[in-house]
């Protein structure tokens, strides 16, 4: 390796168990994850067999209680795992981060018995976690969806669609929240809903520009029974659920985007010391020298960014600005980094023989998913002036 190869990231690390914890996680990257990820998402094969494979290994539900099957890290060290994972593959990093905002209702407000009846199988039995919030009439306007569920003696039967769900068809549980009063955020309600349940169904995965690994799909829910012991949280309480879910979720997808595009710039570095023009390496020309380095310093201010944001929570204060902060900033890096990474490959940027290109449409829905980038700024700007029409 010359001394102009991609270096290891640096990685702050509060425990010796979390050090060994982060190389357990690189091995399993290096090894079972990014040699596979250009053929599979080119195929558009989700990887099963390594979402068991970390399920074995403790990955799936790392912050939560080590009592239902869990790790009992903080975020700050589970965020770091989803930076590695995402960096080997994003259908792999997003997938546990979804998993672990499907888990995080029960987790945090599920009864005792609910937790114990459920939670192990979730967090290290091999289960995979989806999370229905968006419909498709409702995204970003999350508080108008229409999915119902009517009680019907000691169950509920949901009705409606639920859209873009991540893992959808494929998922052996569902966290939904479904309007059972008032129109309203005070009407919905929080359910786990089991991925074989009669009268659930997946739809065609949508077909996307990237992360063809990764199925997103419309889920049905045809007279779907649900016995009450599986409504999370109080009546009406599911969309305070919802957001305090989110605020973590969006952690995971600030944490995700680092790891793109840190992979990105580590292919961006590896073409630009090798190739050469002009008698020496690209990487010797100013223009491409600061284009790395603007590339660089933005990916270390995500990663503090994200890390900032991730220790607040550890610490139980209110973190929700900065979590939006996180996920704006990092997707917009994550963006930027990868289209520069294809500029500094040149034409072979733009084919699918290098990763760049896959990076960039990769990069694209982060700025999407779990409130878009807009609704970051909104929600930002909530903070810092006040809610708007006072």
């Amino acid at each position: 390796m010359s001394d102009r190869d991609p270096q290891p990231v640096e990685r702050q690390l509060p425990t010796e168990e979390a050090r060994d914890l982060l190389a357990l996680v690189r091995e399993i990257a290096q090894r079972e994850i990014a040699p596979r990820a250009a053929e599979e998402e080119d195929a558009g094969r989700f990887p099963r067999e390594v979402f068991a494979l970390l399920s074995e290994s403790g990955l799936l539900g790392l912050p939560y209680s080590a009592e239902y099957g869990g790790g009992d890290q903080p975020y700050e060290v589970y965020l770091q795992v989803l930076e590695e994972l995402a960096a080997a593959r994003l259908t792999v990093g997003l997938g546990v981060s979804v998993h672990t905002l499907a888990s995080y209702a029960l987790a945090t407000y599920g009864t005792k018995q609910q937790q114990v009846e459920h939670l192990p199988a979730m967090l290290g039995g091999g289960l995979l976690g989806a999370y229905c919030l968006s419909e498709p009439s409702s995204g970003s306007d999350a508080a108008s969806l229409r999915t119902k569920a009517v009680r019907d003696g000691d169950h509920w039967v949901i009705d409606g669609t639920k859209a873009w769900i991540t893992h959808g068809g494929i998922a052996d549980f569902y966290t939904v929240m479904a309007r059972t009063g008032e129109d309203g955020p005070r009407g919905i309600t929080a359910f786990l809903v089991p991925g074989d349940a009669p009268g659930l169904s997946g739809a065609a995965p949508e077909k996307k520009m990237g992360m063809k690994g990764s199925p997103t799909a419309q889920v049905h829910f045809d007279g779907v029974r649900v016995p009450d012991g599986r409504r999370v949280g109080e009546e009406g309480q599911g969309f305070s659920i919802a957001l305090s879910a989110l605020d973590s979720g969006r952690l995971g997808i600030a944490a995700c985007a680092v790891g793109l595009a840190q992979a990105a710039l580590d292919e961006a570095v590896r073409y630009a010391t090798e190739r050469r023009q002009f008698g020496r390496p690209v990487a010797d020309f100013q223009g491409l020298r600061f284009m790395l380095a603007d590339m660089a310093t933005q990916i270390e201010a995500g990663r503090a960014l994200y890390l900032a944001a991730a220790r607040l929570r550890d610490a139980g204060r209110p973190f929700a600005k900065q979590a939006a902060m996180a996920k704006l900033h990092c997707t917009d890096t994550a963006m930027k980094v990868t289209t520069d990474a294809v500029q500094i490959l040149g034409g072979y940027g733009y084919t699918a023989d290098f990763p760049a290109e896959r990076y960039m449409r990769e990069a694209k829905v982060l700025q999407i998913v779990e409130g878009t980038n807009q609704i970051q700024r909104m929600v930002i700007a909530r903070h810092v002036a006040g809610p708007e029409g006072r």
